[in-house]
């Protein structure tokens, strides 16, 4: 079947293209290279999210294995050595199938800010249409450690519905999402559709992967969440899997776990909130200001709060919980949690003189099933 040309984000994990040491493994990025490149051959356009910045880095400073460091601080630093070693080996491989990469550095606050996000995007848009392959990493060297996606699979996801993509292939160790533990189960077999997300889906996804990595099921099941919300195909799939690349675009059964888009999808503002951002507190509302959030898009106001949880200042991210404590709403507050404690319940007509009347804006307010 002839495929339409499509937009792809292919991202590869740290664990996928490194050894046990934390060394590059150029055959695996040549693996990965040569099946992007045939995507490109066949018209498609494709952008790389790539990890494995801080693993290349490691062991040009004698830190690989057992010796890798913890501290953020170090951690930023060798990713700033292993980035171009990690440019290096793509720039060679994409050199043998005749095409030029570009690297492309972000970071949260690029999705957050309007300018920054439309810059962002009209950059990659013109590599694209030069025939450049974009490789994308997270500006690890710099990233503030409270302001940071945290792993490659998020980024891919946002990048995904910023370049406007078809499909999103997130490129891991296992076959997919499995019904168990493949190593404690042998009845354990791949779950090759999700059409909507529960806790029993979810639960599927155990932890964090391996140690050269920071990201694991769970985080691959997110991404292909924020890409569902954004209208964009997700299939999480084996790196190793000859022909991966191809067989995601063409839609080839048993290919991996493909997550279908959601119908309604939400902007890319709201992405940023409820999946960029760390949440630093929590509110908790009755239940007619959960019912008009959730139902009828309103602003959350004083009169709807029963209580606050943890302290936070005046635009930072936030949940929202009802009176059952489970969380469905995610926004950045317009006060801070002093302010919001000294008017809880309170409705507009009572409010001090100087007071905000908004604690989050709908404008600021993501509801998360």
């Amino acid at each position: 079947m002839q495929v339409s040309a499509q937009t792809v984000v292919a991202k590869i994990g740290t664990s996928s293209i490194t050894d046990d040491h934390g060394d590059i493994r150029p055959d695996a990025v040549d693996k990965f290279c040569t099946e992007v490149a045939a995507l490109a051959a066949a018209g498609h356009r494709v952008v790389v999210v790539t990890s494995g910045a801080i693993a290349a880095g490691l062991p040009a400073v004698g830190l690989g294995g057992d010796r890798r460091p913890s501290d953020p601080q170090t951690l930023q630093a060798v990713s700033a050595i292993g980035q171009s070693r990690l440019m290096g080996v793509y720039d060679d491989c994409f050199a043998r199938h005749g095409l030029v990469t570009g690297q492309v550095l972000l970071a949260p606050l690029d999705f957050g800010h309007r300018q920054q996000y439309l810059h962002a995007r009209g950059t990659l848009e013109r590599l694209l249409d030069l025939g450049v392959i974009p490789v994308v990493n997270e500006n690890d060297a710099i990233a503030d450690d409270e302001i940071r996606f945290g792993d490659n699979d998020r980024l891919s996801a946002l990048v995904a519905h910023l370049v406007r993509a078809d499909l999103l292939v997130l490129l891991t160790d296992a076959a997919g999402l499995l019904t168990a533990d493949p190593r404690t189960n042998d009845d354990a077999s791949l779950i090759e559709e999700i059409v909507e997300f529960d806790a029993e889906i979810e639960a599927l996804a155990g932890g964090t992967g391996t140690a050269r990595g920071s990201g694991g099921m769970a985080s691959k099941l997110t991404a292909a969440k924020i890409a569902s919300w954004s209208g964009v195909r997700a299939v999480i799939a084996a790196a190793a899997r000859e022909r991966v690349l191809a067989d995601a675009v063409d839609g080839v059964a048993g290919v991996g776990t493909v997550v279908q888009p959601r119908a309604q999808r939400i902007g890319a503002r709201k992405l940023w909130i409820a999946f960029a951002l760390a949440s630093v507190g929590r509110i908790e509302v009755d239940e007619g200001a959960r019912r008009a959030l959730s139902e009828r898009g309103v602003s959350l106001l004083p009169a709807g709060v029963v209580a606050v949880h943890g302290a936070f200042a005046e635009g930072d991210a936030v949940e929202v919980c009802g009176p059952d404590a489970a969380v469905f709403a995610k926004g950045l507050v317009r006060v801070s949690s002093d302010q919001l404690e000294a008017s809880l319940g309170r409705h507009t007509a009572e409010l001090p003189d100087g007071t905000a009347h908004v604690v989050i804006h709908r404008d600021d307010l993501v509801i998360v099933p």
